[in-house]
């Protein structure tokens, strides 16, 4: 090709990129041109928005609560709505549960503690489109101020504890807004084990509730556990104070293991070590020696046990007791027994919604007592075994699983779930504990059991200075760690005995359920430090 020929194939070419960069530039423009349009459209859509949202003051973010301003506004708890308040305009304050958005409506479900309510934000007089959407978007689990008009409904609403009412809002702000990703979904984790897996949905398990403990204590079957608890130690407190004891508070850094056992956690203590105390047993006794008669105390009890199980943590709530009786330690086992007696029958009368609540995810059947409460011997529970086909000598601890089957003996030939096993054999208990005056194999002590399983361990203690001293010797215990302990019987110690029970063991057994960290609030194992 000539040179006149390659030259005036590049012009064309070059013709041909200015045209295409020519139409490139011409749809860039028409895009621009198009973008500013829809962006100006948008803002007059929104500026008519904002001019036609009549309803802007009655919803939004409220300003963060600094204590700002003190509202003459009663607010109104969603337990008491009850078809008394129809047609009411209240104030309350709630966390959104769930919300629905339909059309141009939203409906909410509001809860507070285990009680919820449905609500109904609609387009009307009070609520515009803009107000609607805003509710709808609200994120699950938000703190929410709501203005709203309770209605009676025609057809009782099955999935709310208030049944009988909804309500219509009038004006909502957010006080407290949840991140929209939350690490469990409450309706997940109050699901029973097993439903809803046909259809795939979800359960959460053990670690994660406890990992996002804050987010589960919200769930309505925490609410009632921890309610309960709370029961007990109420009725632990008010029937002691009515038979006349003292509620004392004790050290639990201590010098010497209290048990005398090996399973306590040392801690640094200036220039030396102490121990938190596995229970408050020395102190109690001597306020006995110290003339209080009768005492109890409430407090953390700490067992360096590496006990991966279902019923033991590192650190519990123990409900102690201790007095001093006049003839026979059975006075002691009768005053406990009837506290317990107290206790079952207070939250049988008074804690039913809490218990029909714990049923509803964990089923289990109503916990039985006597009256008088059953006491069998550790001889007679060792005949039941052995005729049930274990193989136990007369001295043998129980074991667990032991326990257990001795439960369901007693259960199926008394119909109880509680009841005292009398007459331990003396090898398995501790040092102070009194023998037996007839048999020096047995000893003046005892175990509760709940279920089968035992919540209280107690005995008539040695209240002599030299026997006590002889059986620490026996158990191998310094002499010079426990001198403040002996030296306290030498002053004259009326006879005495106690027992201490684990809250939390108590409360999971008589809710029936299977794990303890589910009625510790936030439990320590030898896996768990937080949170």
């Amino acid at each position: 090709m000539t040179k006149e020929g390659v030259q005036g194939a590049t012009e064309d070419e070059q013709q041909a990129q200015s045209k295409k960069a020519l139409k490139k530039q011409q749809k860039e423009a028409e895009k621009a041109a198009k973008k500013a349009e829809k962006q100006a459209k948008l803002a007059t859509e929104q500026q008519s928005t904002e001019e036609d949202d009549f309803a802007k003051d009655r919803y939004g973010v409220s300003a963060m609560v600094q204590s700002q301003e003190k509202l003459d506004r009663a607010l109104v708890r969603v337990q008491d709505l009850t078809p008394e308040k129809a047609d009411q305009l209240i104030w309350l304050r709630a966390r959104i549960h769930t919300s629905r958005a339909k059309g141009k409506q939203c409906f909410l479900v509001l809860r507070q503690q285990q009680f919820n309510v449905q609500a109904l934000v609609a387009v009307g007089d009070c609520a515009s489109k803009q107000m609607v959407k805003f509710a709808a978007n609200i994120t699950k689990e938000s703190i929410v101020d709501v203005e709203a008009l309770v209605r009676k409904v025609e057809q009782k609403i099955e999935s709310c504890s208030q049944q009988d009412v909804e309500l219509h809002i009038e004006r909502i702000f957010v006080i407290s807004q949840a991140e929209p990703r939350l690490p469990l979904q409450l309706d997940d984790a109050v699901r029973p084990d097993g439903e809803g897996e046909e259809e795939g949905r979800a359960t959460v398990n053990q670690d994660t509730k406890l990992d996002n403990r804050v987010i589960d204590l919200r769930t309505t079957t925490s609410q009632a556990i921890f309610r309960l608890q709370s029961g007990v130690c109420q009725l632990f407190r008010d029937t002691l104070t009515k038979k006349g004891f003292v509620e004392i508070q004790t050290p639990k850094i201590i010098s010497a293991a209290s048990e005398g056992g090996a399973n306590v956690f040392t801690v640094s203590y200036f220039k030396t070590s102490a121990y938190l105390a596995q229970s408050p047993q020395l102190y109690k006794q001597m306020c006995i020696c110290a003339d209080f008669d009768k005492v109890f105390c409430v407090g953390p009890v700490f067992r360096a046990e590496d006990s991966n199980t279902h019923r033991h943590l590192t650190e519990f709530v123990g409900l102690d007791i201790e007095l001093a009786f006049n003839y026979h330690y059975h006075e002691v086992i009768d005053s406990i027994t009837d506290t317990m007696v107290q206790i079952f029958k207070g939250l049988r009368d008074n804690f039913q919604t809490e218990i029909q609540t714990v049923n509803k995810q964990f089923p289990s059947e109503p916990f039985k007592f006597l009256e008088p409460t059953l006491r069998l011997e550790y001889t007679e529970a060792v005949a039941m075994l052995r005729e049930a086909g274990v193989e136990m000598g007369d001295e043998d601890d129980l074991s667990t699983p032991n326990e257990k089957l001795l439960g369901r003996l007693v259960k199926e030939k008394y119909d109880t779930d509680f009841y005292v096993l009398d007459k331990y054999p003396l090898a398995v208990r501790p040092f102070y504990t009194m023998p037996d005056p007839n048999n020096p194999k047995y000893s003046n002590s005892y175990d509760m059991f709940m279920r089968g399983e035992e919540i209280l361990s107690g005995a008539q203690r040695i209240h002599n200075a030299q026997l006590l001293t002889e059986r620490a010797i026996h158990h191998q215990i310094d002499l010079e760690k426990i001198k403040a302990y002996i030296d306290s019987f030498r002053y004259g110690a009326p006879p005495h005995g106690g027992g201490g029970i684990g809250l939390e063991r108590v409360c999971m057994l008589y809710l029936g359920l299977h794990n303890v960290r589910q009625t510790s609030m936030f439990p320590r194992d030898p896996k768990r430090l937080t949170p």
